[in-house]
């Protein structure tokens, strides 16, 4: 009988560890950006970026070697059955900034707000998946 419960109570706890990783990797996305930038007026070098969202899809994190970044997520209907990751920046003079962050089917709101842009096109946009 020992074995019996011990069985019952640890097979559902592997699969849910199990089941937690694959979902963990599953949300993670490396994109490469070529260029420095900031993002609210902070800066970022050039290099690999982690864009993932947090158990409850309702934050982006972005990740780098010098900083680390979180932004709460917005639905937008116009991105449905999208699956990729995009990372938008406007242009302005010689910077580079961080407009927004899309995850899938949800974006972050404008981040540039303190920014001088004008145009609604963003100069450059990095996609991952």
């Amino acid at each position: 009988m020992r074995f019996t419960l011990r069985s019952h109570v640890l097979a559902p706890v592997i699969l849910m560890a199990a089941a937690f990783t694959a979902h963990s990797a599953m949300a993670e996305t490396k994109l490469d950006v070529p260029f420095n930038f900031t993002v609210d007026g902070k800066p970022c070098p050039a290099g690999q970026y982690t864009v993932r969202v947090d158990e409850r899809a309702n934050a982006v994190h972005m990740t780098g070697a010098a900083r680390g970044f979180t932004w709460l997520l917005v639905p937008d209907n116009s991105l449905s059955n999208n699956n990729r990751v995009i990372l938008k920046f406007d242009e302005v003079g010689s910077q580079h900034i961080l407009r927004s962050v899309q995850y899938h089917n949800q974006t972050t709101t404008r981040l540039d707000k303190r920014s001088k842009v004008t145009d609604s096109v963003p100069a450059q946009s990095i996609t991952g998946f």
